[in-house]
């Protein structure tokens, strides 16, 4: 199976694109930015979305994607998997007919375009193309993190928005196939004191957490501030020189 970045960056400007990352061809962790680059047949094989967290930058493009997408919802609603916190979050703040449509309920005469799916931490989902585990995440408002597995063996786990979280490390290395690490790291080691308060990594912050890992890995630093990404790499790379670490990319491809 193809894992696809389609947004990987904490802001935007230029090329850059927030968080979303495409399985196959018709599932989605997260809905930032990056997912109205795909045009509209490709939004339509789109059946469901596993949501990280609620931030704006990892759920903006899920309205207008069901804007576009409605007829084809009709018929078969997009399945939207999340936690019981995220799931009232959404439905109290989104899709409350002020900012957008309550696409769960558009009427009593209307069909349902979009479906949630409450499930918790640890707990695993079957798609027709691979399996998802949701993973222990510690941000500002309630969050996680995905792995992916496929039935070919080899994982990739993407830690969502998260600082340091020893649930998370404990784990990955339970995980003794895990080939790839996409981990974000906000921000500098200039800005720790921000990176505390908004409750994400930063460069020594996160470095200090790699040692916890006992897998090699192939490691990729996700949500870096824009104008900072090579800072934040090299930071990060002095710090553990023992691993390789990259800066993840919008349209990199993975195969699982």
């Amino acid at each position: 199976m193809q894992i696809k970045i389609l947004g990987c960056s904490g802001g935007i400007g230029g090329s850059r694109r927030t968080t979303s990352l495409l399985l196959g061809d018709d599932t989605l962790i997260d809905c930032g930015t990056g997912v109205l680059d795909l045009e509209i047949e490709d939004l339509v094989k789109i059946r469901r979305v596993f949501l990280t967290h609620t931030h704006l930058d990892h759920l903006l493009s899920l309205p207008l994607m069901l804007d576009t997408v409605q007829e084809e919802a009709e018929l078969q609603p997009l399945q939207l998997y999340l936690t019981r916190e995220c799931d009232q979050i959404i439905r109290e703040h989104l899709f409350n007919w002020k900012l957008w449509p309550d696409f769960f309920n558009l009427g009593d005469t209307e069909p349902t375009v979009l479906e949630s799916n409450i499930f918790t931490v640890g707990e695993q989902i079957k798609t027709d193309q691979c399996e998802l585990q949701m993973l222990p995440a510690n941000h500002s408002v309630p969050a996680v993190g995905y792995l992916v597995r496929t039935g070919s063996g080899g994982s990739l786990a993407f830690s969502g928005d998260s600082t340091s979280n020893d649930q998370l490390w404990e784990t990955l290395n339970q995980q003794p196939d895990l080939d790839h690490l996409i981990i974000e790291c906000s921000y500098t080691d200039a800005e720790q004191e921000l990176s505390t308060k908004a409750k994400h990594y930063c460069s020594s912050s996160l470095a200090e957490d790699l040692k916890k890992l006992e897998h090699k890995p192939d490691i990729y630093l996700t949500h870096l501030k824009p104008g900072a990404e090579e800072e934040i790499v090299t930071e990060v790379q002095k710090l553990v020189p023992d691993r390789s670490v990259k800066a993840l990319r919008n349209g990199q491809q993975f195969e699982l």
